[in-house]
């Protein structure tokens, strides 16, 4: 085998799961197809470090986020990206909230999410007084973070242990070997070097938002699986600058029943922006339908002023001072759910088939894929180490 591990994928998932192959001693190339890393679904998102309280117990996502927050928290500050532990303030507005937060606490403690406790609706107008609410669930160990900073840090420990960190190269086929995998990439963007085509003993798929397509093309019968991606896109909203300083930690409505996002929230970046977001919105493209000229890929993230009206009844529930007007068009990200009908889990699978021996796909990694990113890595590293065991 020309090397031992090839991870398809550049966001902070793949980025990671390089750092750690890499680690383990194990020759390592990481393929991203944009012309940089974490340009998708890493970097476009509220680039918060989740406590881990929405999950059931038990499930990947839960014990990742809390496990990956824990993680990403320590490698951020050992690296110098960017990272402040601001805290989140889930809120009710009516009493009829309150069982909703309720059941939240004991699900995050269940999950092992430190320091979560109630609050009244005095407490919630001492710790925030310009949010309108009748109690809250107070989270201080959530965070917020440089996610695209953290992923290249990611690429660049990778980059020290000997990976091979490539860019605009795209994996267009892959065909099972005796022993492993052939790899044939694709460059894409302008000045652009031939293609090429690598042995590899263990390819990982984390190819988010193209995860399925990657499965496929591996020979995986992904609508039997009922591993079809369903794109959807979160689009989100700048709060006008008049207002920073109103709020100092994120605030999150109680999430909607669906289970299929956590509701239009109030996001602070590091430089102390204020947006809500993210909705829902069904994308209604198929990603294998998408053109990838000279340039690139050709992705829609243009935001609808329209939807701004939405934005704004939501979160006027709980921002009395909020008008039409401090609402402007910011930026949208896309996520690869499983289903647009509820909660469901990562899926982080090592095939043992032999006609797929060698392959470890990561399927619907959305949120909390940001948080549980070095979690998830390990998780690779350990199932990569079974298949030599």
């Amino acid at each position: 085998m020309d090397i031992e591990a090839t991870v398809i994928g550049g966001g902070i998932v793949g980025c990671a799961v390089a750092a750690e192959l890499a680690g383990q001693g194990l020759s390592t190339a990481l393929l991203e197809m944009e012309s940089g890393l974490a340009h998708g679904t890493t970097s476009r998102n509220s680039e918060v470090c989740h406590g881990g309280m929405y999950y059931p117990t038990g499930s990947l996502k839960a014990r990742f986020c809390v496990e990956g927050r824990h993680l990403l928290k320590g490698f951020c500050e050992s690296a110098g990206v960017g990272y402040r532990e601001c805290g989140k303030l889930i809120v009710a507005v009516e009493e009829a909230e309150i069982p909703h937060l309720e059941r939240l606490l004991a699900l995050g403690q269940a999950n092992g999410v430190e320091d979560l406790r109630l609050v009244d609706q005095a407490e919630v107008k001492k710790l925030e007084p310009q949010i309108s609410a009748v109690g809250g669930l107070l989270s201080p160990r959530t965070g917020i973070l440089d996610a695209e900073g953290a992923a290249k840090a990611y690429a660049r420990l990778a980059a020290s242990r000997g990976a091979q960190v490539m860019t605009g190269a795209r994996v267009t086929e892959l065909e099972k070997i005796k022993g492993g995998w052939q790899v044939t990439i694709t460059p894409l963007g302008e000045n652009r070097a031939e293609g090429w085509t690598h042995t590899s003993r263990v390819v990982v798929n984390a190819a988010g938002l193209w995860a399925d397509g990657i499965a496929a093309m591996a020979g995986i019968d992904v609508e039997a699986r009922q591993w079809k991606l369903h794109l959807t896109k979160g689009n989100y909203f700048a709060v006008a600058d008049a207002h920073a300083g109103r709020v100092s930690r994120l605030i999150y409505p109680v999430p909607p029943a669906s289970g299929t996002s956590l509701g239009v929230h109030v996001c602070l970046d590091l430089g102390g922006q204020m947006k809500l977001g993210p909705d829902l919105q069904k994308y209604d493209h198929d990603l294998r339908e998408v053109a990838t000229g000279a340039a690139g890929i050709a992705l829609d993230y243009s935001v609808d002023p329209d939807r701004g009206d939405s934005f704004f009844a939501d979160a006027k529930r709980f921002l009395p001072w909020l008008e039409r007007e401090d609402l402007v068009p910011a930026m949208s990200g896309l996520r690869p759910k499983l289903s647009t009908t509820g909660l469901v889990d990562f899926v982080v699978q090592r095939e043992t088939d032999s006609q797929l021996e060698g392959l470890v796909n990561l399927m619907g990694i959305e949120s909390p894929g940001l948080t549980s990113g070095p979690a998830l890595a390990r998780e690779v590293g350990r199932l990569v180490a079974e298949m030599d065991s």
